[in-house]
């Protein structure tokens, strides 16, 4: 497998299942494994007796939750930080301020989302199924914002989830 994470953060398991994943990276049967939806707290934990640390941590990650902690934490640690549902299912695309820079750039809305996320260093996977969704979505790598407008998409950020939260979720 190339890419193999534990995705939810289960209390008093996700130790147990990410020591049966070491074991499978050890043996080769997984190139990279790593966590999803892992806040700062569970990744301090699962690091105090991990042989190996998570190298990717998928959370959701979008201008209106930008969890800037997390972040920091991934990237001190070399944990690449991976971002699902990046254009909150679609509630930011008729944002104001997104498409103000949007049409700066001559771009989509998506597209400054997802070269906001690049420029953060943050892997993203937008999902589409139409061709020229996909084709749009991978066009983000032939312009970069400036400073300004980086501080102005990260101002959107208000804690808002769109998924469930990894602390107040019935596991059962």
């Amino acid at each position: 497998m190339d890419l193999y994470l534990i995705h939810w953060p289960v209390e008093g398991q996700f130790k147990d299942a990410w020591r049966a994943l070491e074991t499978l990276y050890e043996e080769g049967k997984a190139k990279v494994i790593g966590v999803s939806n892992f806040q700062l707290h569970h990744l301090e934990e699962l690091m105090k007796d991990a042989k190996i640390k998570p190298m990717v941590n998928q959370v959701e990650y979008h201008p209106r939750l930008s969890q800037k902690e997390v972040q920091a934490f991934c990237q001190k640690h070399d944990i690449q930080l991976e971002a699902w549902s990046p254009l909150m299912l679609g509630e930011l695309l008729g944002n104001a301020e997104l498409q103000e820079i949007a049409n700066r750039y001559n771009k989509s809305v998506a597209q400054v989302i997802l070269r906001w996320d690049l420029q953060n260093g943050v892997v993203t996977i937008p999902k589409s199924t139409k061709a020229h969704r996909i084709a749009e979505n991978a066009d983000v790598f032939n312009f970069e914002f400036t400073s300004e407008d980086m501080k102005q998409i990260n101002k959107l950020n208000q804690d808002q989830r769109i998924g469930p939260d990894p602390d107040n979720f019935d596991f059962s």
